[in-house]
């Protein structure tokens, strides 16, 4: 038989709730019993029963993320705030990638809500005005990051739309007169899901009808390199290419930099994320910063507000910013 909490508590001479308030790290308990009692769990061997006290309290004290991969830097720095942040609030996570298959995602929903998760942080691949509805029907809390689905599922993340056309208006006061958008493919643009790289396109698409002296395109295609390449044979205008993400932009760099073409002397890139290695390239590049870390962060926070039955902001936006580099 292992050691109980009980056992701890009757070797200390404090109540078994005092234990509890230790072992758990919660509020109202001297700091020097605290010690005393987390001391004596580690002579003895302490491990809690948590299947036990799932069933006490019902809650697992795991929370579930989906995401696309962990191969791009934004998932990476999202993931490792999650994890940090969940681990301070005595959560364990879960990670599941869903590789941008549509039908794994919501396997892996399914999944995880059978494994009784207490609650699931979302980056959403699902389209359609269906997938909206299964989510708000799901037994548990969810809040989605990067990508809003709908009105109803708690979304945080940047806007997206005002960053964009904060990015053009900046390349425009750089003097450059062609402006190029670069981004994936944007199929299902008129869904009820409004992803983030549709939303950073409209952004674009907005600041460019106010400045209409300005030559813009659009380049949302997966042969984008070639027809990069057939724009900068032109060499009629001044042109800067705005990528809606770093890793596009990155790149563009290493393709101008193998057609001996110098940035920004001859053409200027801006991405969009600030992914933690941009500090490694040169020229620095000029992006906008998106605070993943503070997303990850407050999207823990969120969620776990909503499984101890709290209210909380169903739309969140953080502040975004442009970090000048060296590329424009």
């Amino acid at each position: 038989m292992g050691i109980t909490s009980k056992d701890i508590a009757r070797i200390c001479g404090v109540s078994r709730g005092t234990v509890d308030r230790a072992l758990n790290n919660k509020p109202r308990i001297k700091q020097e019993t605290k010690e005393r009692i987390l001391k004596t769990a580690q002579e003895l061997g302490y491990r809690p029963d948590l299947i036990a006290r799932s069933l006490v309290t019902g809650k697992t004290m795991s929370l579930g993320v989906v995401v696309f991969d962990i191969r791009n830097r934004y998932f990476a720095q999202l993931l490792n705030s999650i994890e940090i942040t969940a681990k301070k609030r005595g959560y364990f996570v879960n990670i599941t990638l869903q590789e941008k298959d549509p039908y794994m995602e919501i396997k892996l929903i399914d999944s995880l809500v059978d494994r009784r998760v207490d609650g699931i942080i979302l980056c959403p691949v699902n389209k359609g005005d269906g997938v909206g509805e299964y989510l708000r029907n799901l037994p548990i809390p969810l809040v989605v990051v990067g990508n809003f689905i709908s009105p109803g599922i708690p979304f945080i993340g940047i806007d997206e739309f005002k960053a964009a056309s904060d990015a053009f208006k900046l390349i425009v006061s750089k003097g450059y007169q062609r402006i190029v958008f670069v981004c994936p493919p944007l199929a299902d643009k008129d869904k009820e899901n409004i992803y983030s790289h549709e939303k950073r396109l409209e952004g674009f698409m907005a600041a460019a009808e106010q400045m209409k002296a300005i030559e813009h395109i659009v380049i949302d295609n997966w042969d984008y390199m070639n027809e990069i390449k057939k724009l900068v044979k032109k060499n009629d205008l001044k042109t800067a290419f705005f990528c809606s993400g770093d890793t596009f932009a990155l790149e563009i760099m290493k393709l101008f930099r193998s057609l001996k073409i110098t940035i920004p002397d001859q053409v200027g890139i801006m991405g969009f994320d600030y992914i933690d290695t941009l500090e490694y390239v040169t020229p620095a590049l000029s992006t906008i910063y998106n605070p993943v870390s503070e997303i990850g962060s407050k999207a823990v926070e969120t969620l776990i507000d909503l499984i101890e039955g709290k209210e909380v902001e169903p739309y969140l936006l953080i502040e975004h910013k442009i970090i000048m580099g060296e590329s424009l």
